[in-house]
């Protein structure tokens, strides 16, 4: 008998010791006597988190005076944990032992729905602040208090959080149906008050760990064909929802994993290889600037919206990076409502010290989302340069209907804009802002994207391919076919940037004849000189200059020019509802099925600036180009009128002023007294040959997209297309450098011919 009772008594303090010290005591979860005490250690050298914490004790300190308010927590949690003042922690424990006597969390609206929605985000909101006040106060509660309050926040946040987004038997939703940021932020809150109410009730302690095992999978669900949802992460990391979403879901994954390892020392957490990316692609969509920092708002997003949350949680994980001091550094502070900033809690205790941040990242300037269907291209990286977003992605909830639009910044203005979104349930967001009408894209007869993907989804949706930046050179190719494939046939938009000129090329076929316009959302003052549209928002400053298939008429006299393009100014709400916007609409006259558009964008050095490129419509058989000259320099643009697929085999061979090729279209840039035919600065597009007589300049098997410049003996290539790229180029001379791709490159050279081989 007494060997089995000390047998007992040796397993239950064995268990007793074991759980002793993977939990660690109180605080544990985020408020950390660690992190509180480094806050301190920088408050003495950072004025601005001095700053900081003195708004948040003021904050507090009026949380005294006020009622038993949950949302107050953060900040009285802090301020009690920063001075050990009883005085904020009665008042949270006052708020809690309130709080439970909720009958529950959800609103009536979840709950009426079938079947019952018990968790919402409202819920995990709540639970985030309730797993904060707990176990910040954890340690001044009686142990029947402690036990009181942890079975109320139990039922209330744990349960049903994690019982309708993760465990069984209740689950009701799956990644899916619901895998984007609704599933991190209702499952990981969950699991956040979960980890915070552990030490007195087990099934908690539980539940934290299935999540803690299955949260992977949320980054690493790569969506599903039957009801077409897109994968949850690009290759190149990011996220589809729209920058706000993305931060938002990951930084609520970040938290509950950031907690876990506080409160469960030395236990594992699983391997998610997407975070090591995350810092990447914000900067990628971002765009700085004097003043606050912008970045893509492409579907419900805002340009003043910021990632710096979740960077701050990968730093405090360990997985620090340059680039993310560089992004944090950027950020103002209050740019926009849910971004942690030095004056909130979480924002004065996680935020790095930045004087290591660089002043601008080692990172490409240009970056291609194959899988979720965003691009960028920049000037540079220093602030106010010039930036070209492009998208044709997936259409469905938080993203647009907005497939081939772009978004243009230029000298810190967001000249050529994306209309934005506002509250959601206005009218105004389902019938204007989510769709086409809100983007810059093309229209035929007056109809954009169907109106049902907004809710279904784009069962075919749009792409981006071959991203060229050969530094005066860069080229994107977006595919909107699929969204718009209910009118359109072909519905191509090339973006070919050289210099100082973004030309936008639209190559369109629909399936039966009718109108077509194009769309165009200014960010500043618009007017028409000619054949010219200028917008100018302070020193930023952009011509549109339509060329094909017609100018924009010359006078606004339309009637005189019949078979010009006409435009119209349409009105719109604004983004926050309060005032007027407004878009302009190109007109094409008469009914067509098939369409080459091409338009200039010329970017002005400054709002004044009166010398602007010359170009000079031409065209021969089979094609049409242009001649533009600039500052001494001349660039012929060729567009191949049989390359687009109207011929079945695809044996597209024109002549063009004694070129040769099969290209789509191909670009020659050469000094404006020199001979085209000894041109060094070449771009071809979907080609396999350029020739000139018996010279032949580019060669390959199969049609690529490729950027050359060879200047002084040092070739510079650009190459994409195919996974397997073997190719030839004319070349007078064994060249003394070679770079393919941006990275050095053997030389194959023999008489006359420089030789690329390349696996992608």
């Amino acid at each position: 008998m007494k060997r089995i009772f000390f047998a007992a008594l040796l397993a239950w303090m064995t268990a007793a010791l074991s759980l002793s010290a993977q939990t660690p005591r109180h605080p544990y979860l985020l408020y950390t006597p660690q992190r509180i005490e480094q806050a301190k250690q920088l408050m003495k050298d950072e004025p601005a988190r001095k700053a900081g914490w003195e708004a948040i004790k003021q904050r507090a300190d009026k949380a005294l005076e006020g009622g038993n308010r949950l949302d107050e927590s953060e900040y009285l949690s802090l301020a009690y944990l920063m001075t050990g003042d009883k005085r904020y922690a009665n008042k949270q424990k006052a708020i809690l032992l309130d709080v439970i006597k909720d009958r529950a969390w959800s609103s009536s609206e979840m709950l009426a729905r079938k079947p019952v929605w018990r968790a919402d985000l409202n819920v995990s909101h709540r639970c985030r602040l309730a797993a904060i006040a707990y176990d910040a106060i954890y340690n001044i509660l009686s142990r029947d208090e402690r036990k009181e309050i942890a079975q109320g926040l139990y039922r209330l946040g744990v349960e049903p959080s994690m019982g309708d987004w993760l465990l069984e038997p209740t689950r009701i939703h799956s990644l899916n149906s619901m895998g984007h940021n609704w599933w991190t932020s209702c499952a990981c809150m969950g699991g956040l008050l979960a980890l915070s109410l552990q030490t007195e009730v087990p099934e908690a302690r539980e539940a934290a760990k299935v999540l803690n095992e299955y949260l992977p999978e949320w980054f690493d669900f790569a969506g599903d064909v039957l009801q077409q949802k897109p994968k949850s992460f690009d290759r190149s990391g990011g996220m589809y929802e729209s920058l706000n979403y993305a931060n938002f879901g990951i930084q609520e994954a970040l938290l509950f994993r950031l907690a876990w390892k506080n409160a469960c020392p030395g236990q594992a957490q699983p391997d998610i290889p997407q975070l090591n990316q995350v810092a990447d692609y914000f900067a990628h969509v971002c765009y700085p600037r004097t003043g606050m920092l912008y970045s893509l708002n492409f579907g419900d997003s805002h340009k003043n919206v910021s990632a710096e949350s979740s960077l701050m949680l990968l730093d405090a994980l360990g997985m620090k990076s340059r680039t993310g001091l560089w992004y944090m550094a950027q950020v103002q502070g209050g740019q926009h409502r849910d971004g942690f900033f030095l004056d909130r809690p979480l924002g004065f205790l996680y935020m790095p010290s930045l004087k290591q941040a660089p002043d601008e990242p080692d990172m490409a300037c240009s970056q291609l989302f194959a899988d979720f269907g965003w691009a960028t291209m920049r000037t540079s990286w220093q602030k106010d340069a010039t930036m070209l977003a492009v998208k044709s992605g997936h259409t469905w909830n938080h993203s647009h209907a907005d497939a081939n639009s772009f978004i243009l910044f230029h000298k810190g203005v967001d000249i050529l804009k994306d209309a934005g979104n506002c509250w959601y349930p206005n009218p105004a967001y389902r019938d204007y802002f989510f769709q086409s009408q809100a983007h810059n894209v093309v229209l035929f007869n007056g109809k954009g994207q169907n109106r049902e993907q907004q809710y279904h989804g784009s069962m075919l949706p749009g792409s981006l391919h071959y991203l060229t930046d050969a530094g005066r050179l860069r080229y994107v190719l977006a595919n909107g076919t699929g969204p718009y494939s209910d009118q359109f046939s072909r519905n191509f938009r090339h973006f070919l940037w050289m210099d100082n000129v973004i030309y936008i090329i639209d190559d369109l076929k629909t399936h039966e004849y009718g109108e077509f316009q194009w769309l165009w959302h200014p960010n500043g003052t618009w007017k028409k000189n000619g054949t010219d549209a200028t917008v100018t928002n302070g020193a930023s400053s952009v011509v549109i200059r339509p060329l094909y298939p017609r100018l924009l008429a010359l006078s606004d006299f339309v009637h005189d020019y019949p078979e010009d393009l006409w435009w119209e100014e349409v009105k719109t709400p604004d983004e926050d509802l309060k005032g007027e916007d407004s878009y302009y609409s190109f007109h094409l006259p008469g009914k067509f099925d098939r369409v080459k558009g091409l338009t200039a964008i010329i970017l002005k050095d400054s709002a004044s600036q009166r010398e602007l490129p010359q170009m000079e419509r031409r065209e021969g058989k089979d094609w049409i180009g242009l001649r533009v000259t600039y500052k001494s320099k001349v660039t012929d643009l060729y567009i191949n009128q049989l390359a687009d697929g109207r011929l079945m085999h695809n044996n597209s061979w024109i002549e063009a002023d004694g070129w040769s090729t099969d290209a789509y279209l191909f670009a020659v840039s050469y000094p404006e007294d020199g001979d085209p035919a000894r041109s060094e600065d070449v771009f071809v597009a979907y080609g396999s040959a350029l020739r000139r007589g018996e010279t032949s300049y580019f060669s390959s098997l199969s049609k690529l997209f490729v950027a050359w410049k060879a200047e002084k003996g040092r070739w510079n290539i650009h190459i994409d297309g195919q996974p397997r790229m073997h190719a030839t180029f004319g070349c007078p001379s064994r060249p003394a450098t070679l770079q393919v791709n941006g990275a050095d490159h053997p030389i194959l050279y023999e008489r006359g011919r420089l030789e690329v081989r390349c696996h992608k």
